[in-house]
């Protein structure tokens, strides 16, 4: 898609988006709620139109084309079952709005209910389902009419954790095995970490960076990206030669920043915690303020033993949670120059 703009009244809703999705890739649109994503889906899908812009299925200006006529199918949050149907019915519902014939249907209905775990099931209705079977349901449903992209509108959102878990796993394998192209809406990072061949981030209608999982957390090109990936120190900077300087000392990077002032970005769990120093490049000696258990990790903050006074800046490291910490206890940090990335300004 390139350039595409919408608005809704005053609300710019996509303010120029260009992506370029991959056949056979699982690509996911990540992003908080009212950054457009949704939106940029439904056009997709030729549920919305975009005011400007195109958008490009195999070469083919498909802008607008009707939704019915395209080959894409949406899976949307709700699964949108007919309750009055039973899950044979609700799969083969699109094939027989086609006039496929009786025996393909047939054909292709046990085959995706086989695939996805249903067999069995098919003569039940959608409130005789749990949650989990009415989510593979409306899979069923949109891949036995063999599309071109599946689009998916957080269709996980309404499990709970535990199913949610199981239900990405299985996503993840279905669409490896088909090696179609999935395009997934979430607001979820962990979910777009586990599923994603590559994640857009997206904010404010603009999407902020395009990558893969590793490459988007462990980079990240600016702070918003930085925080809404998951936890992040966020460290003003300036540079010194080919230093940086920041409260809580100097800093040797891989990667020399493009500016004068600015921040830094590093994961706590990138952060080493030792109980000596060894050396003097990019260790901080400090004392631990808190610490949360939480199972298989240690979250802990502290402080800078040269800190000013008042509020002094806190790191955030994750241990493992086999570590015992207490408030009070003096460690010493080490911040490994490939994990400290230097952020964009916007």
């Amino acid at each position: 898609m390139a350039q595409v703009q919408k608005c809704f009244g005053s609300h710019k809703a996509l303010k120029g988006v260009d992506l370029e999705v991959r056949k056979g890739e699982f690509f996911t649109l990540l992003g908080p709620s009212g950054c457009g994503k949704t939106t940029l889906l439904r056009i997709i899908a030729g549920l919305e139109l975009p005011d400007s812009g195109h958008v490009l299925l195999g070469g083919q200006d498909i802008t607008r084309l009707p939704a019915a006529k395209r080959q894409v199918n949406t899976v949307f949050q709700s699964y949108a079952l007919f309750p009055h149907l039973n899950i044979f019915e609700n799969v083969a519902f699109g094939l027989k709005a086609r006039q496929i014939e009786p025996f393909e249907v047939r054909r292709r209905v046990a085959e995706k209910l086989e695939m996805l775990g249903l067999d069995g099931l098919d003569k039940r209705y959608p409130h005789q389902l749990s949650g989990g079977q009415k989510q593979r349901v409306a899979l069923a449903r949109a891949l036995v009419n063999e599309p071109d992209i599946l689009l998916l509108d957080e269709p996980m959102s309404a499990l709970d954790a535990h199913l949610r878990t199981q239900v990405q796993e299985e996503l993840r394998r279905l669409q490896r095995e088909l090696k179609q192209t999935f395009i997934l809406v979430t607001h979820d990072q962990d979910e777009a970490m586990v599923v994603s061949d590559r994640i857009a981030v997206m904010r404010e209608g603009l999407v902020e960076q395009v990558g893969e999982p590793r490459e988007v957390y462990s980079k990240p090109r600016n702070q918003f990206v930085a925080e809404f990936l998951g936890a992040a120190n966020i460290i003003a900077a300036r540079r010194d030669g080919g230093r940086v300087v920041t409260s809580l000392g100097s800093f040797d990077l891989s990667a020399a920043p493009a500016w004068d002032e600015g921040s830094l970005a590093i994961r706590p769990e990138r952060i080493v915690l030792a109980d000596g120093q060894d050396g003097d490049g990019n260790w901080v000696r400090a004392k631990v303020r808190e610490a949360i258990y939480r199972g298989q990790s240690l979250d802990v903050w502290l402080t800078p033993d040269d800190s000013a006074a008042g509020d002094p800046f806190k790191v955030r490291v994750r241990t493992h949670g086999k570590d015992h910490l207490r408030p009070g206890d003096q460690v010493s940090l080490f911040f490994p120059p490939e994990d400290l990335v230097a952020l964009d300004q916007a």
